[in-house]
C-alpha cells in the first residue's frame, strides 16, 4: 500500500474523528456511513441515473437489478424496524401528489442533462466532474427555492399518506413491496437483452453493502437515507449570510427546520451523509490515481444548460419529496405509497430526458482526460 493511500485513509479517519469530537459520536458515525455510501457507490460502479439510461439506451438491465435487489434488502429490515420502532425511527412517507409526480417526471429529465441524480451529482462533483460541480452548486439553490412555495404544490391537491404496511399490515405490507419489486425486476429482465441482465457479483456486493448502511442510516439518524433537505439547507444558509430573512419563510420557520437553521451543518443528519458521499467519491478518485478525472468541454450555451438542469433538479426534487434516494430509494424500500409514483414519474421523464441530452449538450470537442487537456 502506497503512501497516498494510507493518507487517505487516515484522511478519512480524522476526519471523522474531528466531526465526532466537534458535533458528537452520531455525527461522526454518519459521516462513516456516507464515506461508506461514497465508497461503495463510487468505487464499485452502483448508481441510479446511469442504470436507468442504459435499460433504455442499451438494454442492459444489470444497474437496474442491482438497485432493486439494495431497496429489497432494505425493506427487509427498515419495515420491520419501522414497527418496533415507531416512537423512535420514521419512514420516508409522503403524499402522492400533483406537485409529487410533476417534480419527480421533471426531476427524471433533468437528471440525464447533466449525468447525475442527486447523489450521482454529489459522487461525480467529489470525482473532479466540472459539469456536476455546477449542477451541484444550483441543485443547492434550486433545492433552497423549492422549500419557499412548497405549500402552494401541495394545496394543487394530494392523496393522504399511505404506505403499504399501514394499508396491509408490517408482514402484508413488506410481501407487498417485495412482490412489486418483483415484477419490476421481470419487467427489466424482459427488457435487457441476454448477458446484461444478471447484476455481476462486483454490483451485487454493492446493492447489499448500500442495503447495510441504508439501515445503520435508519438506525443512526433515526430516518432514511435522504439527499435533498441537506442540499436545501446548504442553501438557505447561503441566503442567511447574503441577508436574507430565511427564519421568517413558512418552511424553514417549522420549529424542526428552524432549529437546524439556527444549528451547524455537522448537527444535520442529511448534510453529514452528504459531506461523507462526496469525500468518499474523492478518495475513490485518488486511490485510483491512474485514472484522471475528465475535463468537460462543452459549448457556452451547453453550461448554462448544466446550471439550468441543477437548479430544476434541486427544485423538482424538493416538490417531489426527494431524489432517486429520498424519493424512489427509501421511500420503497420503508413502505411509501409515494415511492412507487416516483418511480413511475421519475423514469418516464428520464426517457425524455435521455434524447433531450443529446440536442442540448454540444461539446466543442471529445472530452480529454485532465493530464492530457493540461
Amino acid at each position: 500500500m502506497n503512501s497516498t493511500r494510507v493518507s487517505l485513509i487516515l484522511f478519512a479517519l480524522v476526519l471523522a474523528l474531528g466531526i465526532a469530537a466537534y458535533a458528537g459520536p452520531r455525527s461522526g458515525l454518519l459521516v462513516l456511513i456516507g464515506l461508506g455510501f461514497g465508497l461503495t457507490m463510487e468505487g464499485l460502479g452502483l448508481g441510479f441515473s446511469g442504470p436507468w439510461r442504459l435499460l433504455v439506451t442499451e438494454r442492459d438491465g444489470r444497474g437496474c437489478m442491482a438497485q432493486l435487489v439494495a431497496i429489497g434488502l432494505t425493506a427487509l429490515l427498515a419495515i420491520p424496524l419501522l414497527a418496533v420502532g415507531a416512537s423512535e425511527l420514521i419512514g420516508a412517507h409522503a403524499p402522492v401528489g400533483i406537485g409529487m409526480v410533476l417534480g419527480a417526471f421533471v426531476f427524471g429529465l433533468c437528471m440525464q442533462l447533466v449525468l447525475g441524480c442527486g447523489s450521482g451529482t454529489l459522487l461525480n462533483a467529489g470525482s473532479g466532474n466540472l459539469v456536476s460541480a455546477v449542477a451541484l452548486v444550483t441543485f443547492m439553490l434550486g433545492s433552497f427555492f423549492g422549500t419557499l412555495n412548497l405549500g402552494w404544490w401541495a394545496r394543487l391537491g394530494s392523496l393522504p399518506v399511505l404506505t403499504l404496511q399501514g394499508l396491509f399490515g408490517t408482514v402484508g405490507g413488506l410481501l407487498l413491496t417485495l412482490l412489486l419489486l418483483l415484477g419490476v425486476g421481470l419487467l427489466v429482465w424482459q427488457r435487457a437483452v441476454p448477458g446484461k441482465r444478471r447484476p455481476s457479483d462486483r454490483l451485487l456486493i454493492a446493492a447489499g453493502l448500500v442495503a447495510g448502511f441504508a439501515i445503520l442510516n435508519l438506525l443512526i439518524a433515526g430516518q432514511p437515507w435522504g439527499i435533498v433537505y441537506g442540499l436545501g439547507l446548504w442553501g438557505a444558509k447561503l441566503f442567511q449570510v447574503l441577508g436574507l430573512d430565511v427564519a421568517a419563510t413558512a418552511f424553514w420557520s417549522a420549529p424542526a427546520n428552524a432549529e437546524r437553521l439556527a444549528q451547524s451543518v455537522l448537527l444535520d443528519v442529511t448534510s453529514l451523509t452528504n459531506i461523507g458521499l462526496v469525500i468518499g467519491a474523492f478518495i475513490v478518485l485518488r486511490w485510483r490515481a491512474a485514472v484522471a478525472p475528465q475535463v468537460a468541454a462543452l459549448q457556452p450555451v451547453s453550461w448554462l444548460v448544466v446550471a439550468a438542469a441543477g437548479l430544476v433538479l434541486g427544485y423538482s426534487s424538493r416538490i417531489a419529496f426527494g431524489c432517486n434516494v429520498g424519493g424512489f430509494f427509501s421511500g420503497i424500500s420503508t413502505g411509501s405509497l409515494h415511492g412507487w409514483a416516483w418511480l413511475l414519474a421519475g423514469f418516464a421523464g428520464s426517457t425524455i430526458g435521455i434524447r433531450l441530452r443529446e440536442r442540448v449538450l454540444v461539446p466543442l470537442r471529445p472530452p480529454v482526460a485532465a493530464a492530457e487537456a493540461a
